[in-house]
């Protein structure tokens, strides 16, 4: 709960933006985020995420991009993601999208279990970036 309340406060500070793709009936079937504070220049795709029933239907397409208009309308001139390794359908339609590879980055972050206690995960991620007009 802190975490949220912490990124809810970060949102209104314009350090982050936090985008969903809902359905005709309001319900949301993709999410993701915007973090400014990473790399200067840049706007850090982040939680992207779109729900099993409809993959492959251009909806993480359509996120990633209105998630490029925002960063820049800021005058950003990039945008960086960095996507696991042992998922390459979504590296795949990353470079579909323009990005290109350029480092490796071990990642973490926690995860509620079944039980509800929270485990961390960690993964190796490919970082990607894309120049942005």
């Amino acid at each position: 709960m802190r975490d949220l309340v912490h990124q809810i406060r970060r949102a209104e500070a314009g350090e982050i933006d936090y985008l969903a793709v809902c359905a005709p009936s309001g319900l949301p079937v993709a999410v993701g985020g915007i973090d400014y504070m990473v790399k200067p220049g840049a706007g850090t795709l982040w939680q992207l995420g779109v729900h099993p029933a409809p993959q492959s239907c251009g909806i993480g397409t359509l996120l990633v991009r209105a998630a490029e208009e925002r960063i820049g309308a800021r005058g950003l001139t990039r945008a960086e993601l960095g996507v696991e390794e042992g998922n390459p359908r979504a590296r795949a339609l990353y470079e579909r999208l323009g990005y290109r590879a350029f480092g490796r980055e071990l990642d973490s972050w926690d995860v509620q279990a079944e039980d509800g206690s929270l485990q961390r995960y960690e993964t190796m991620c490919t970082l990607m970036r894309k120049g942005l007009a």
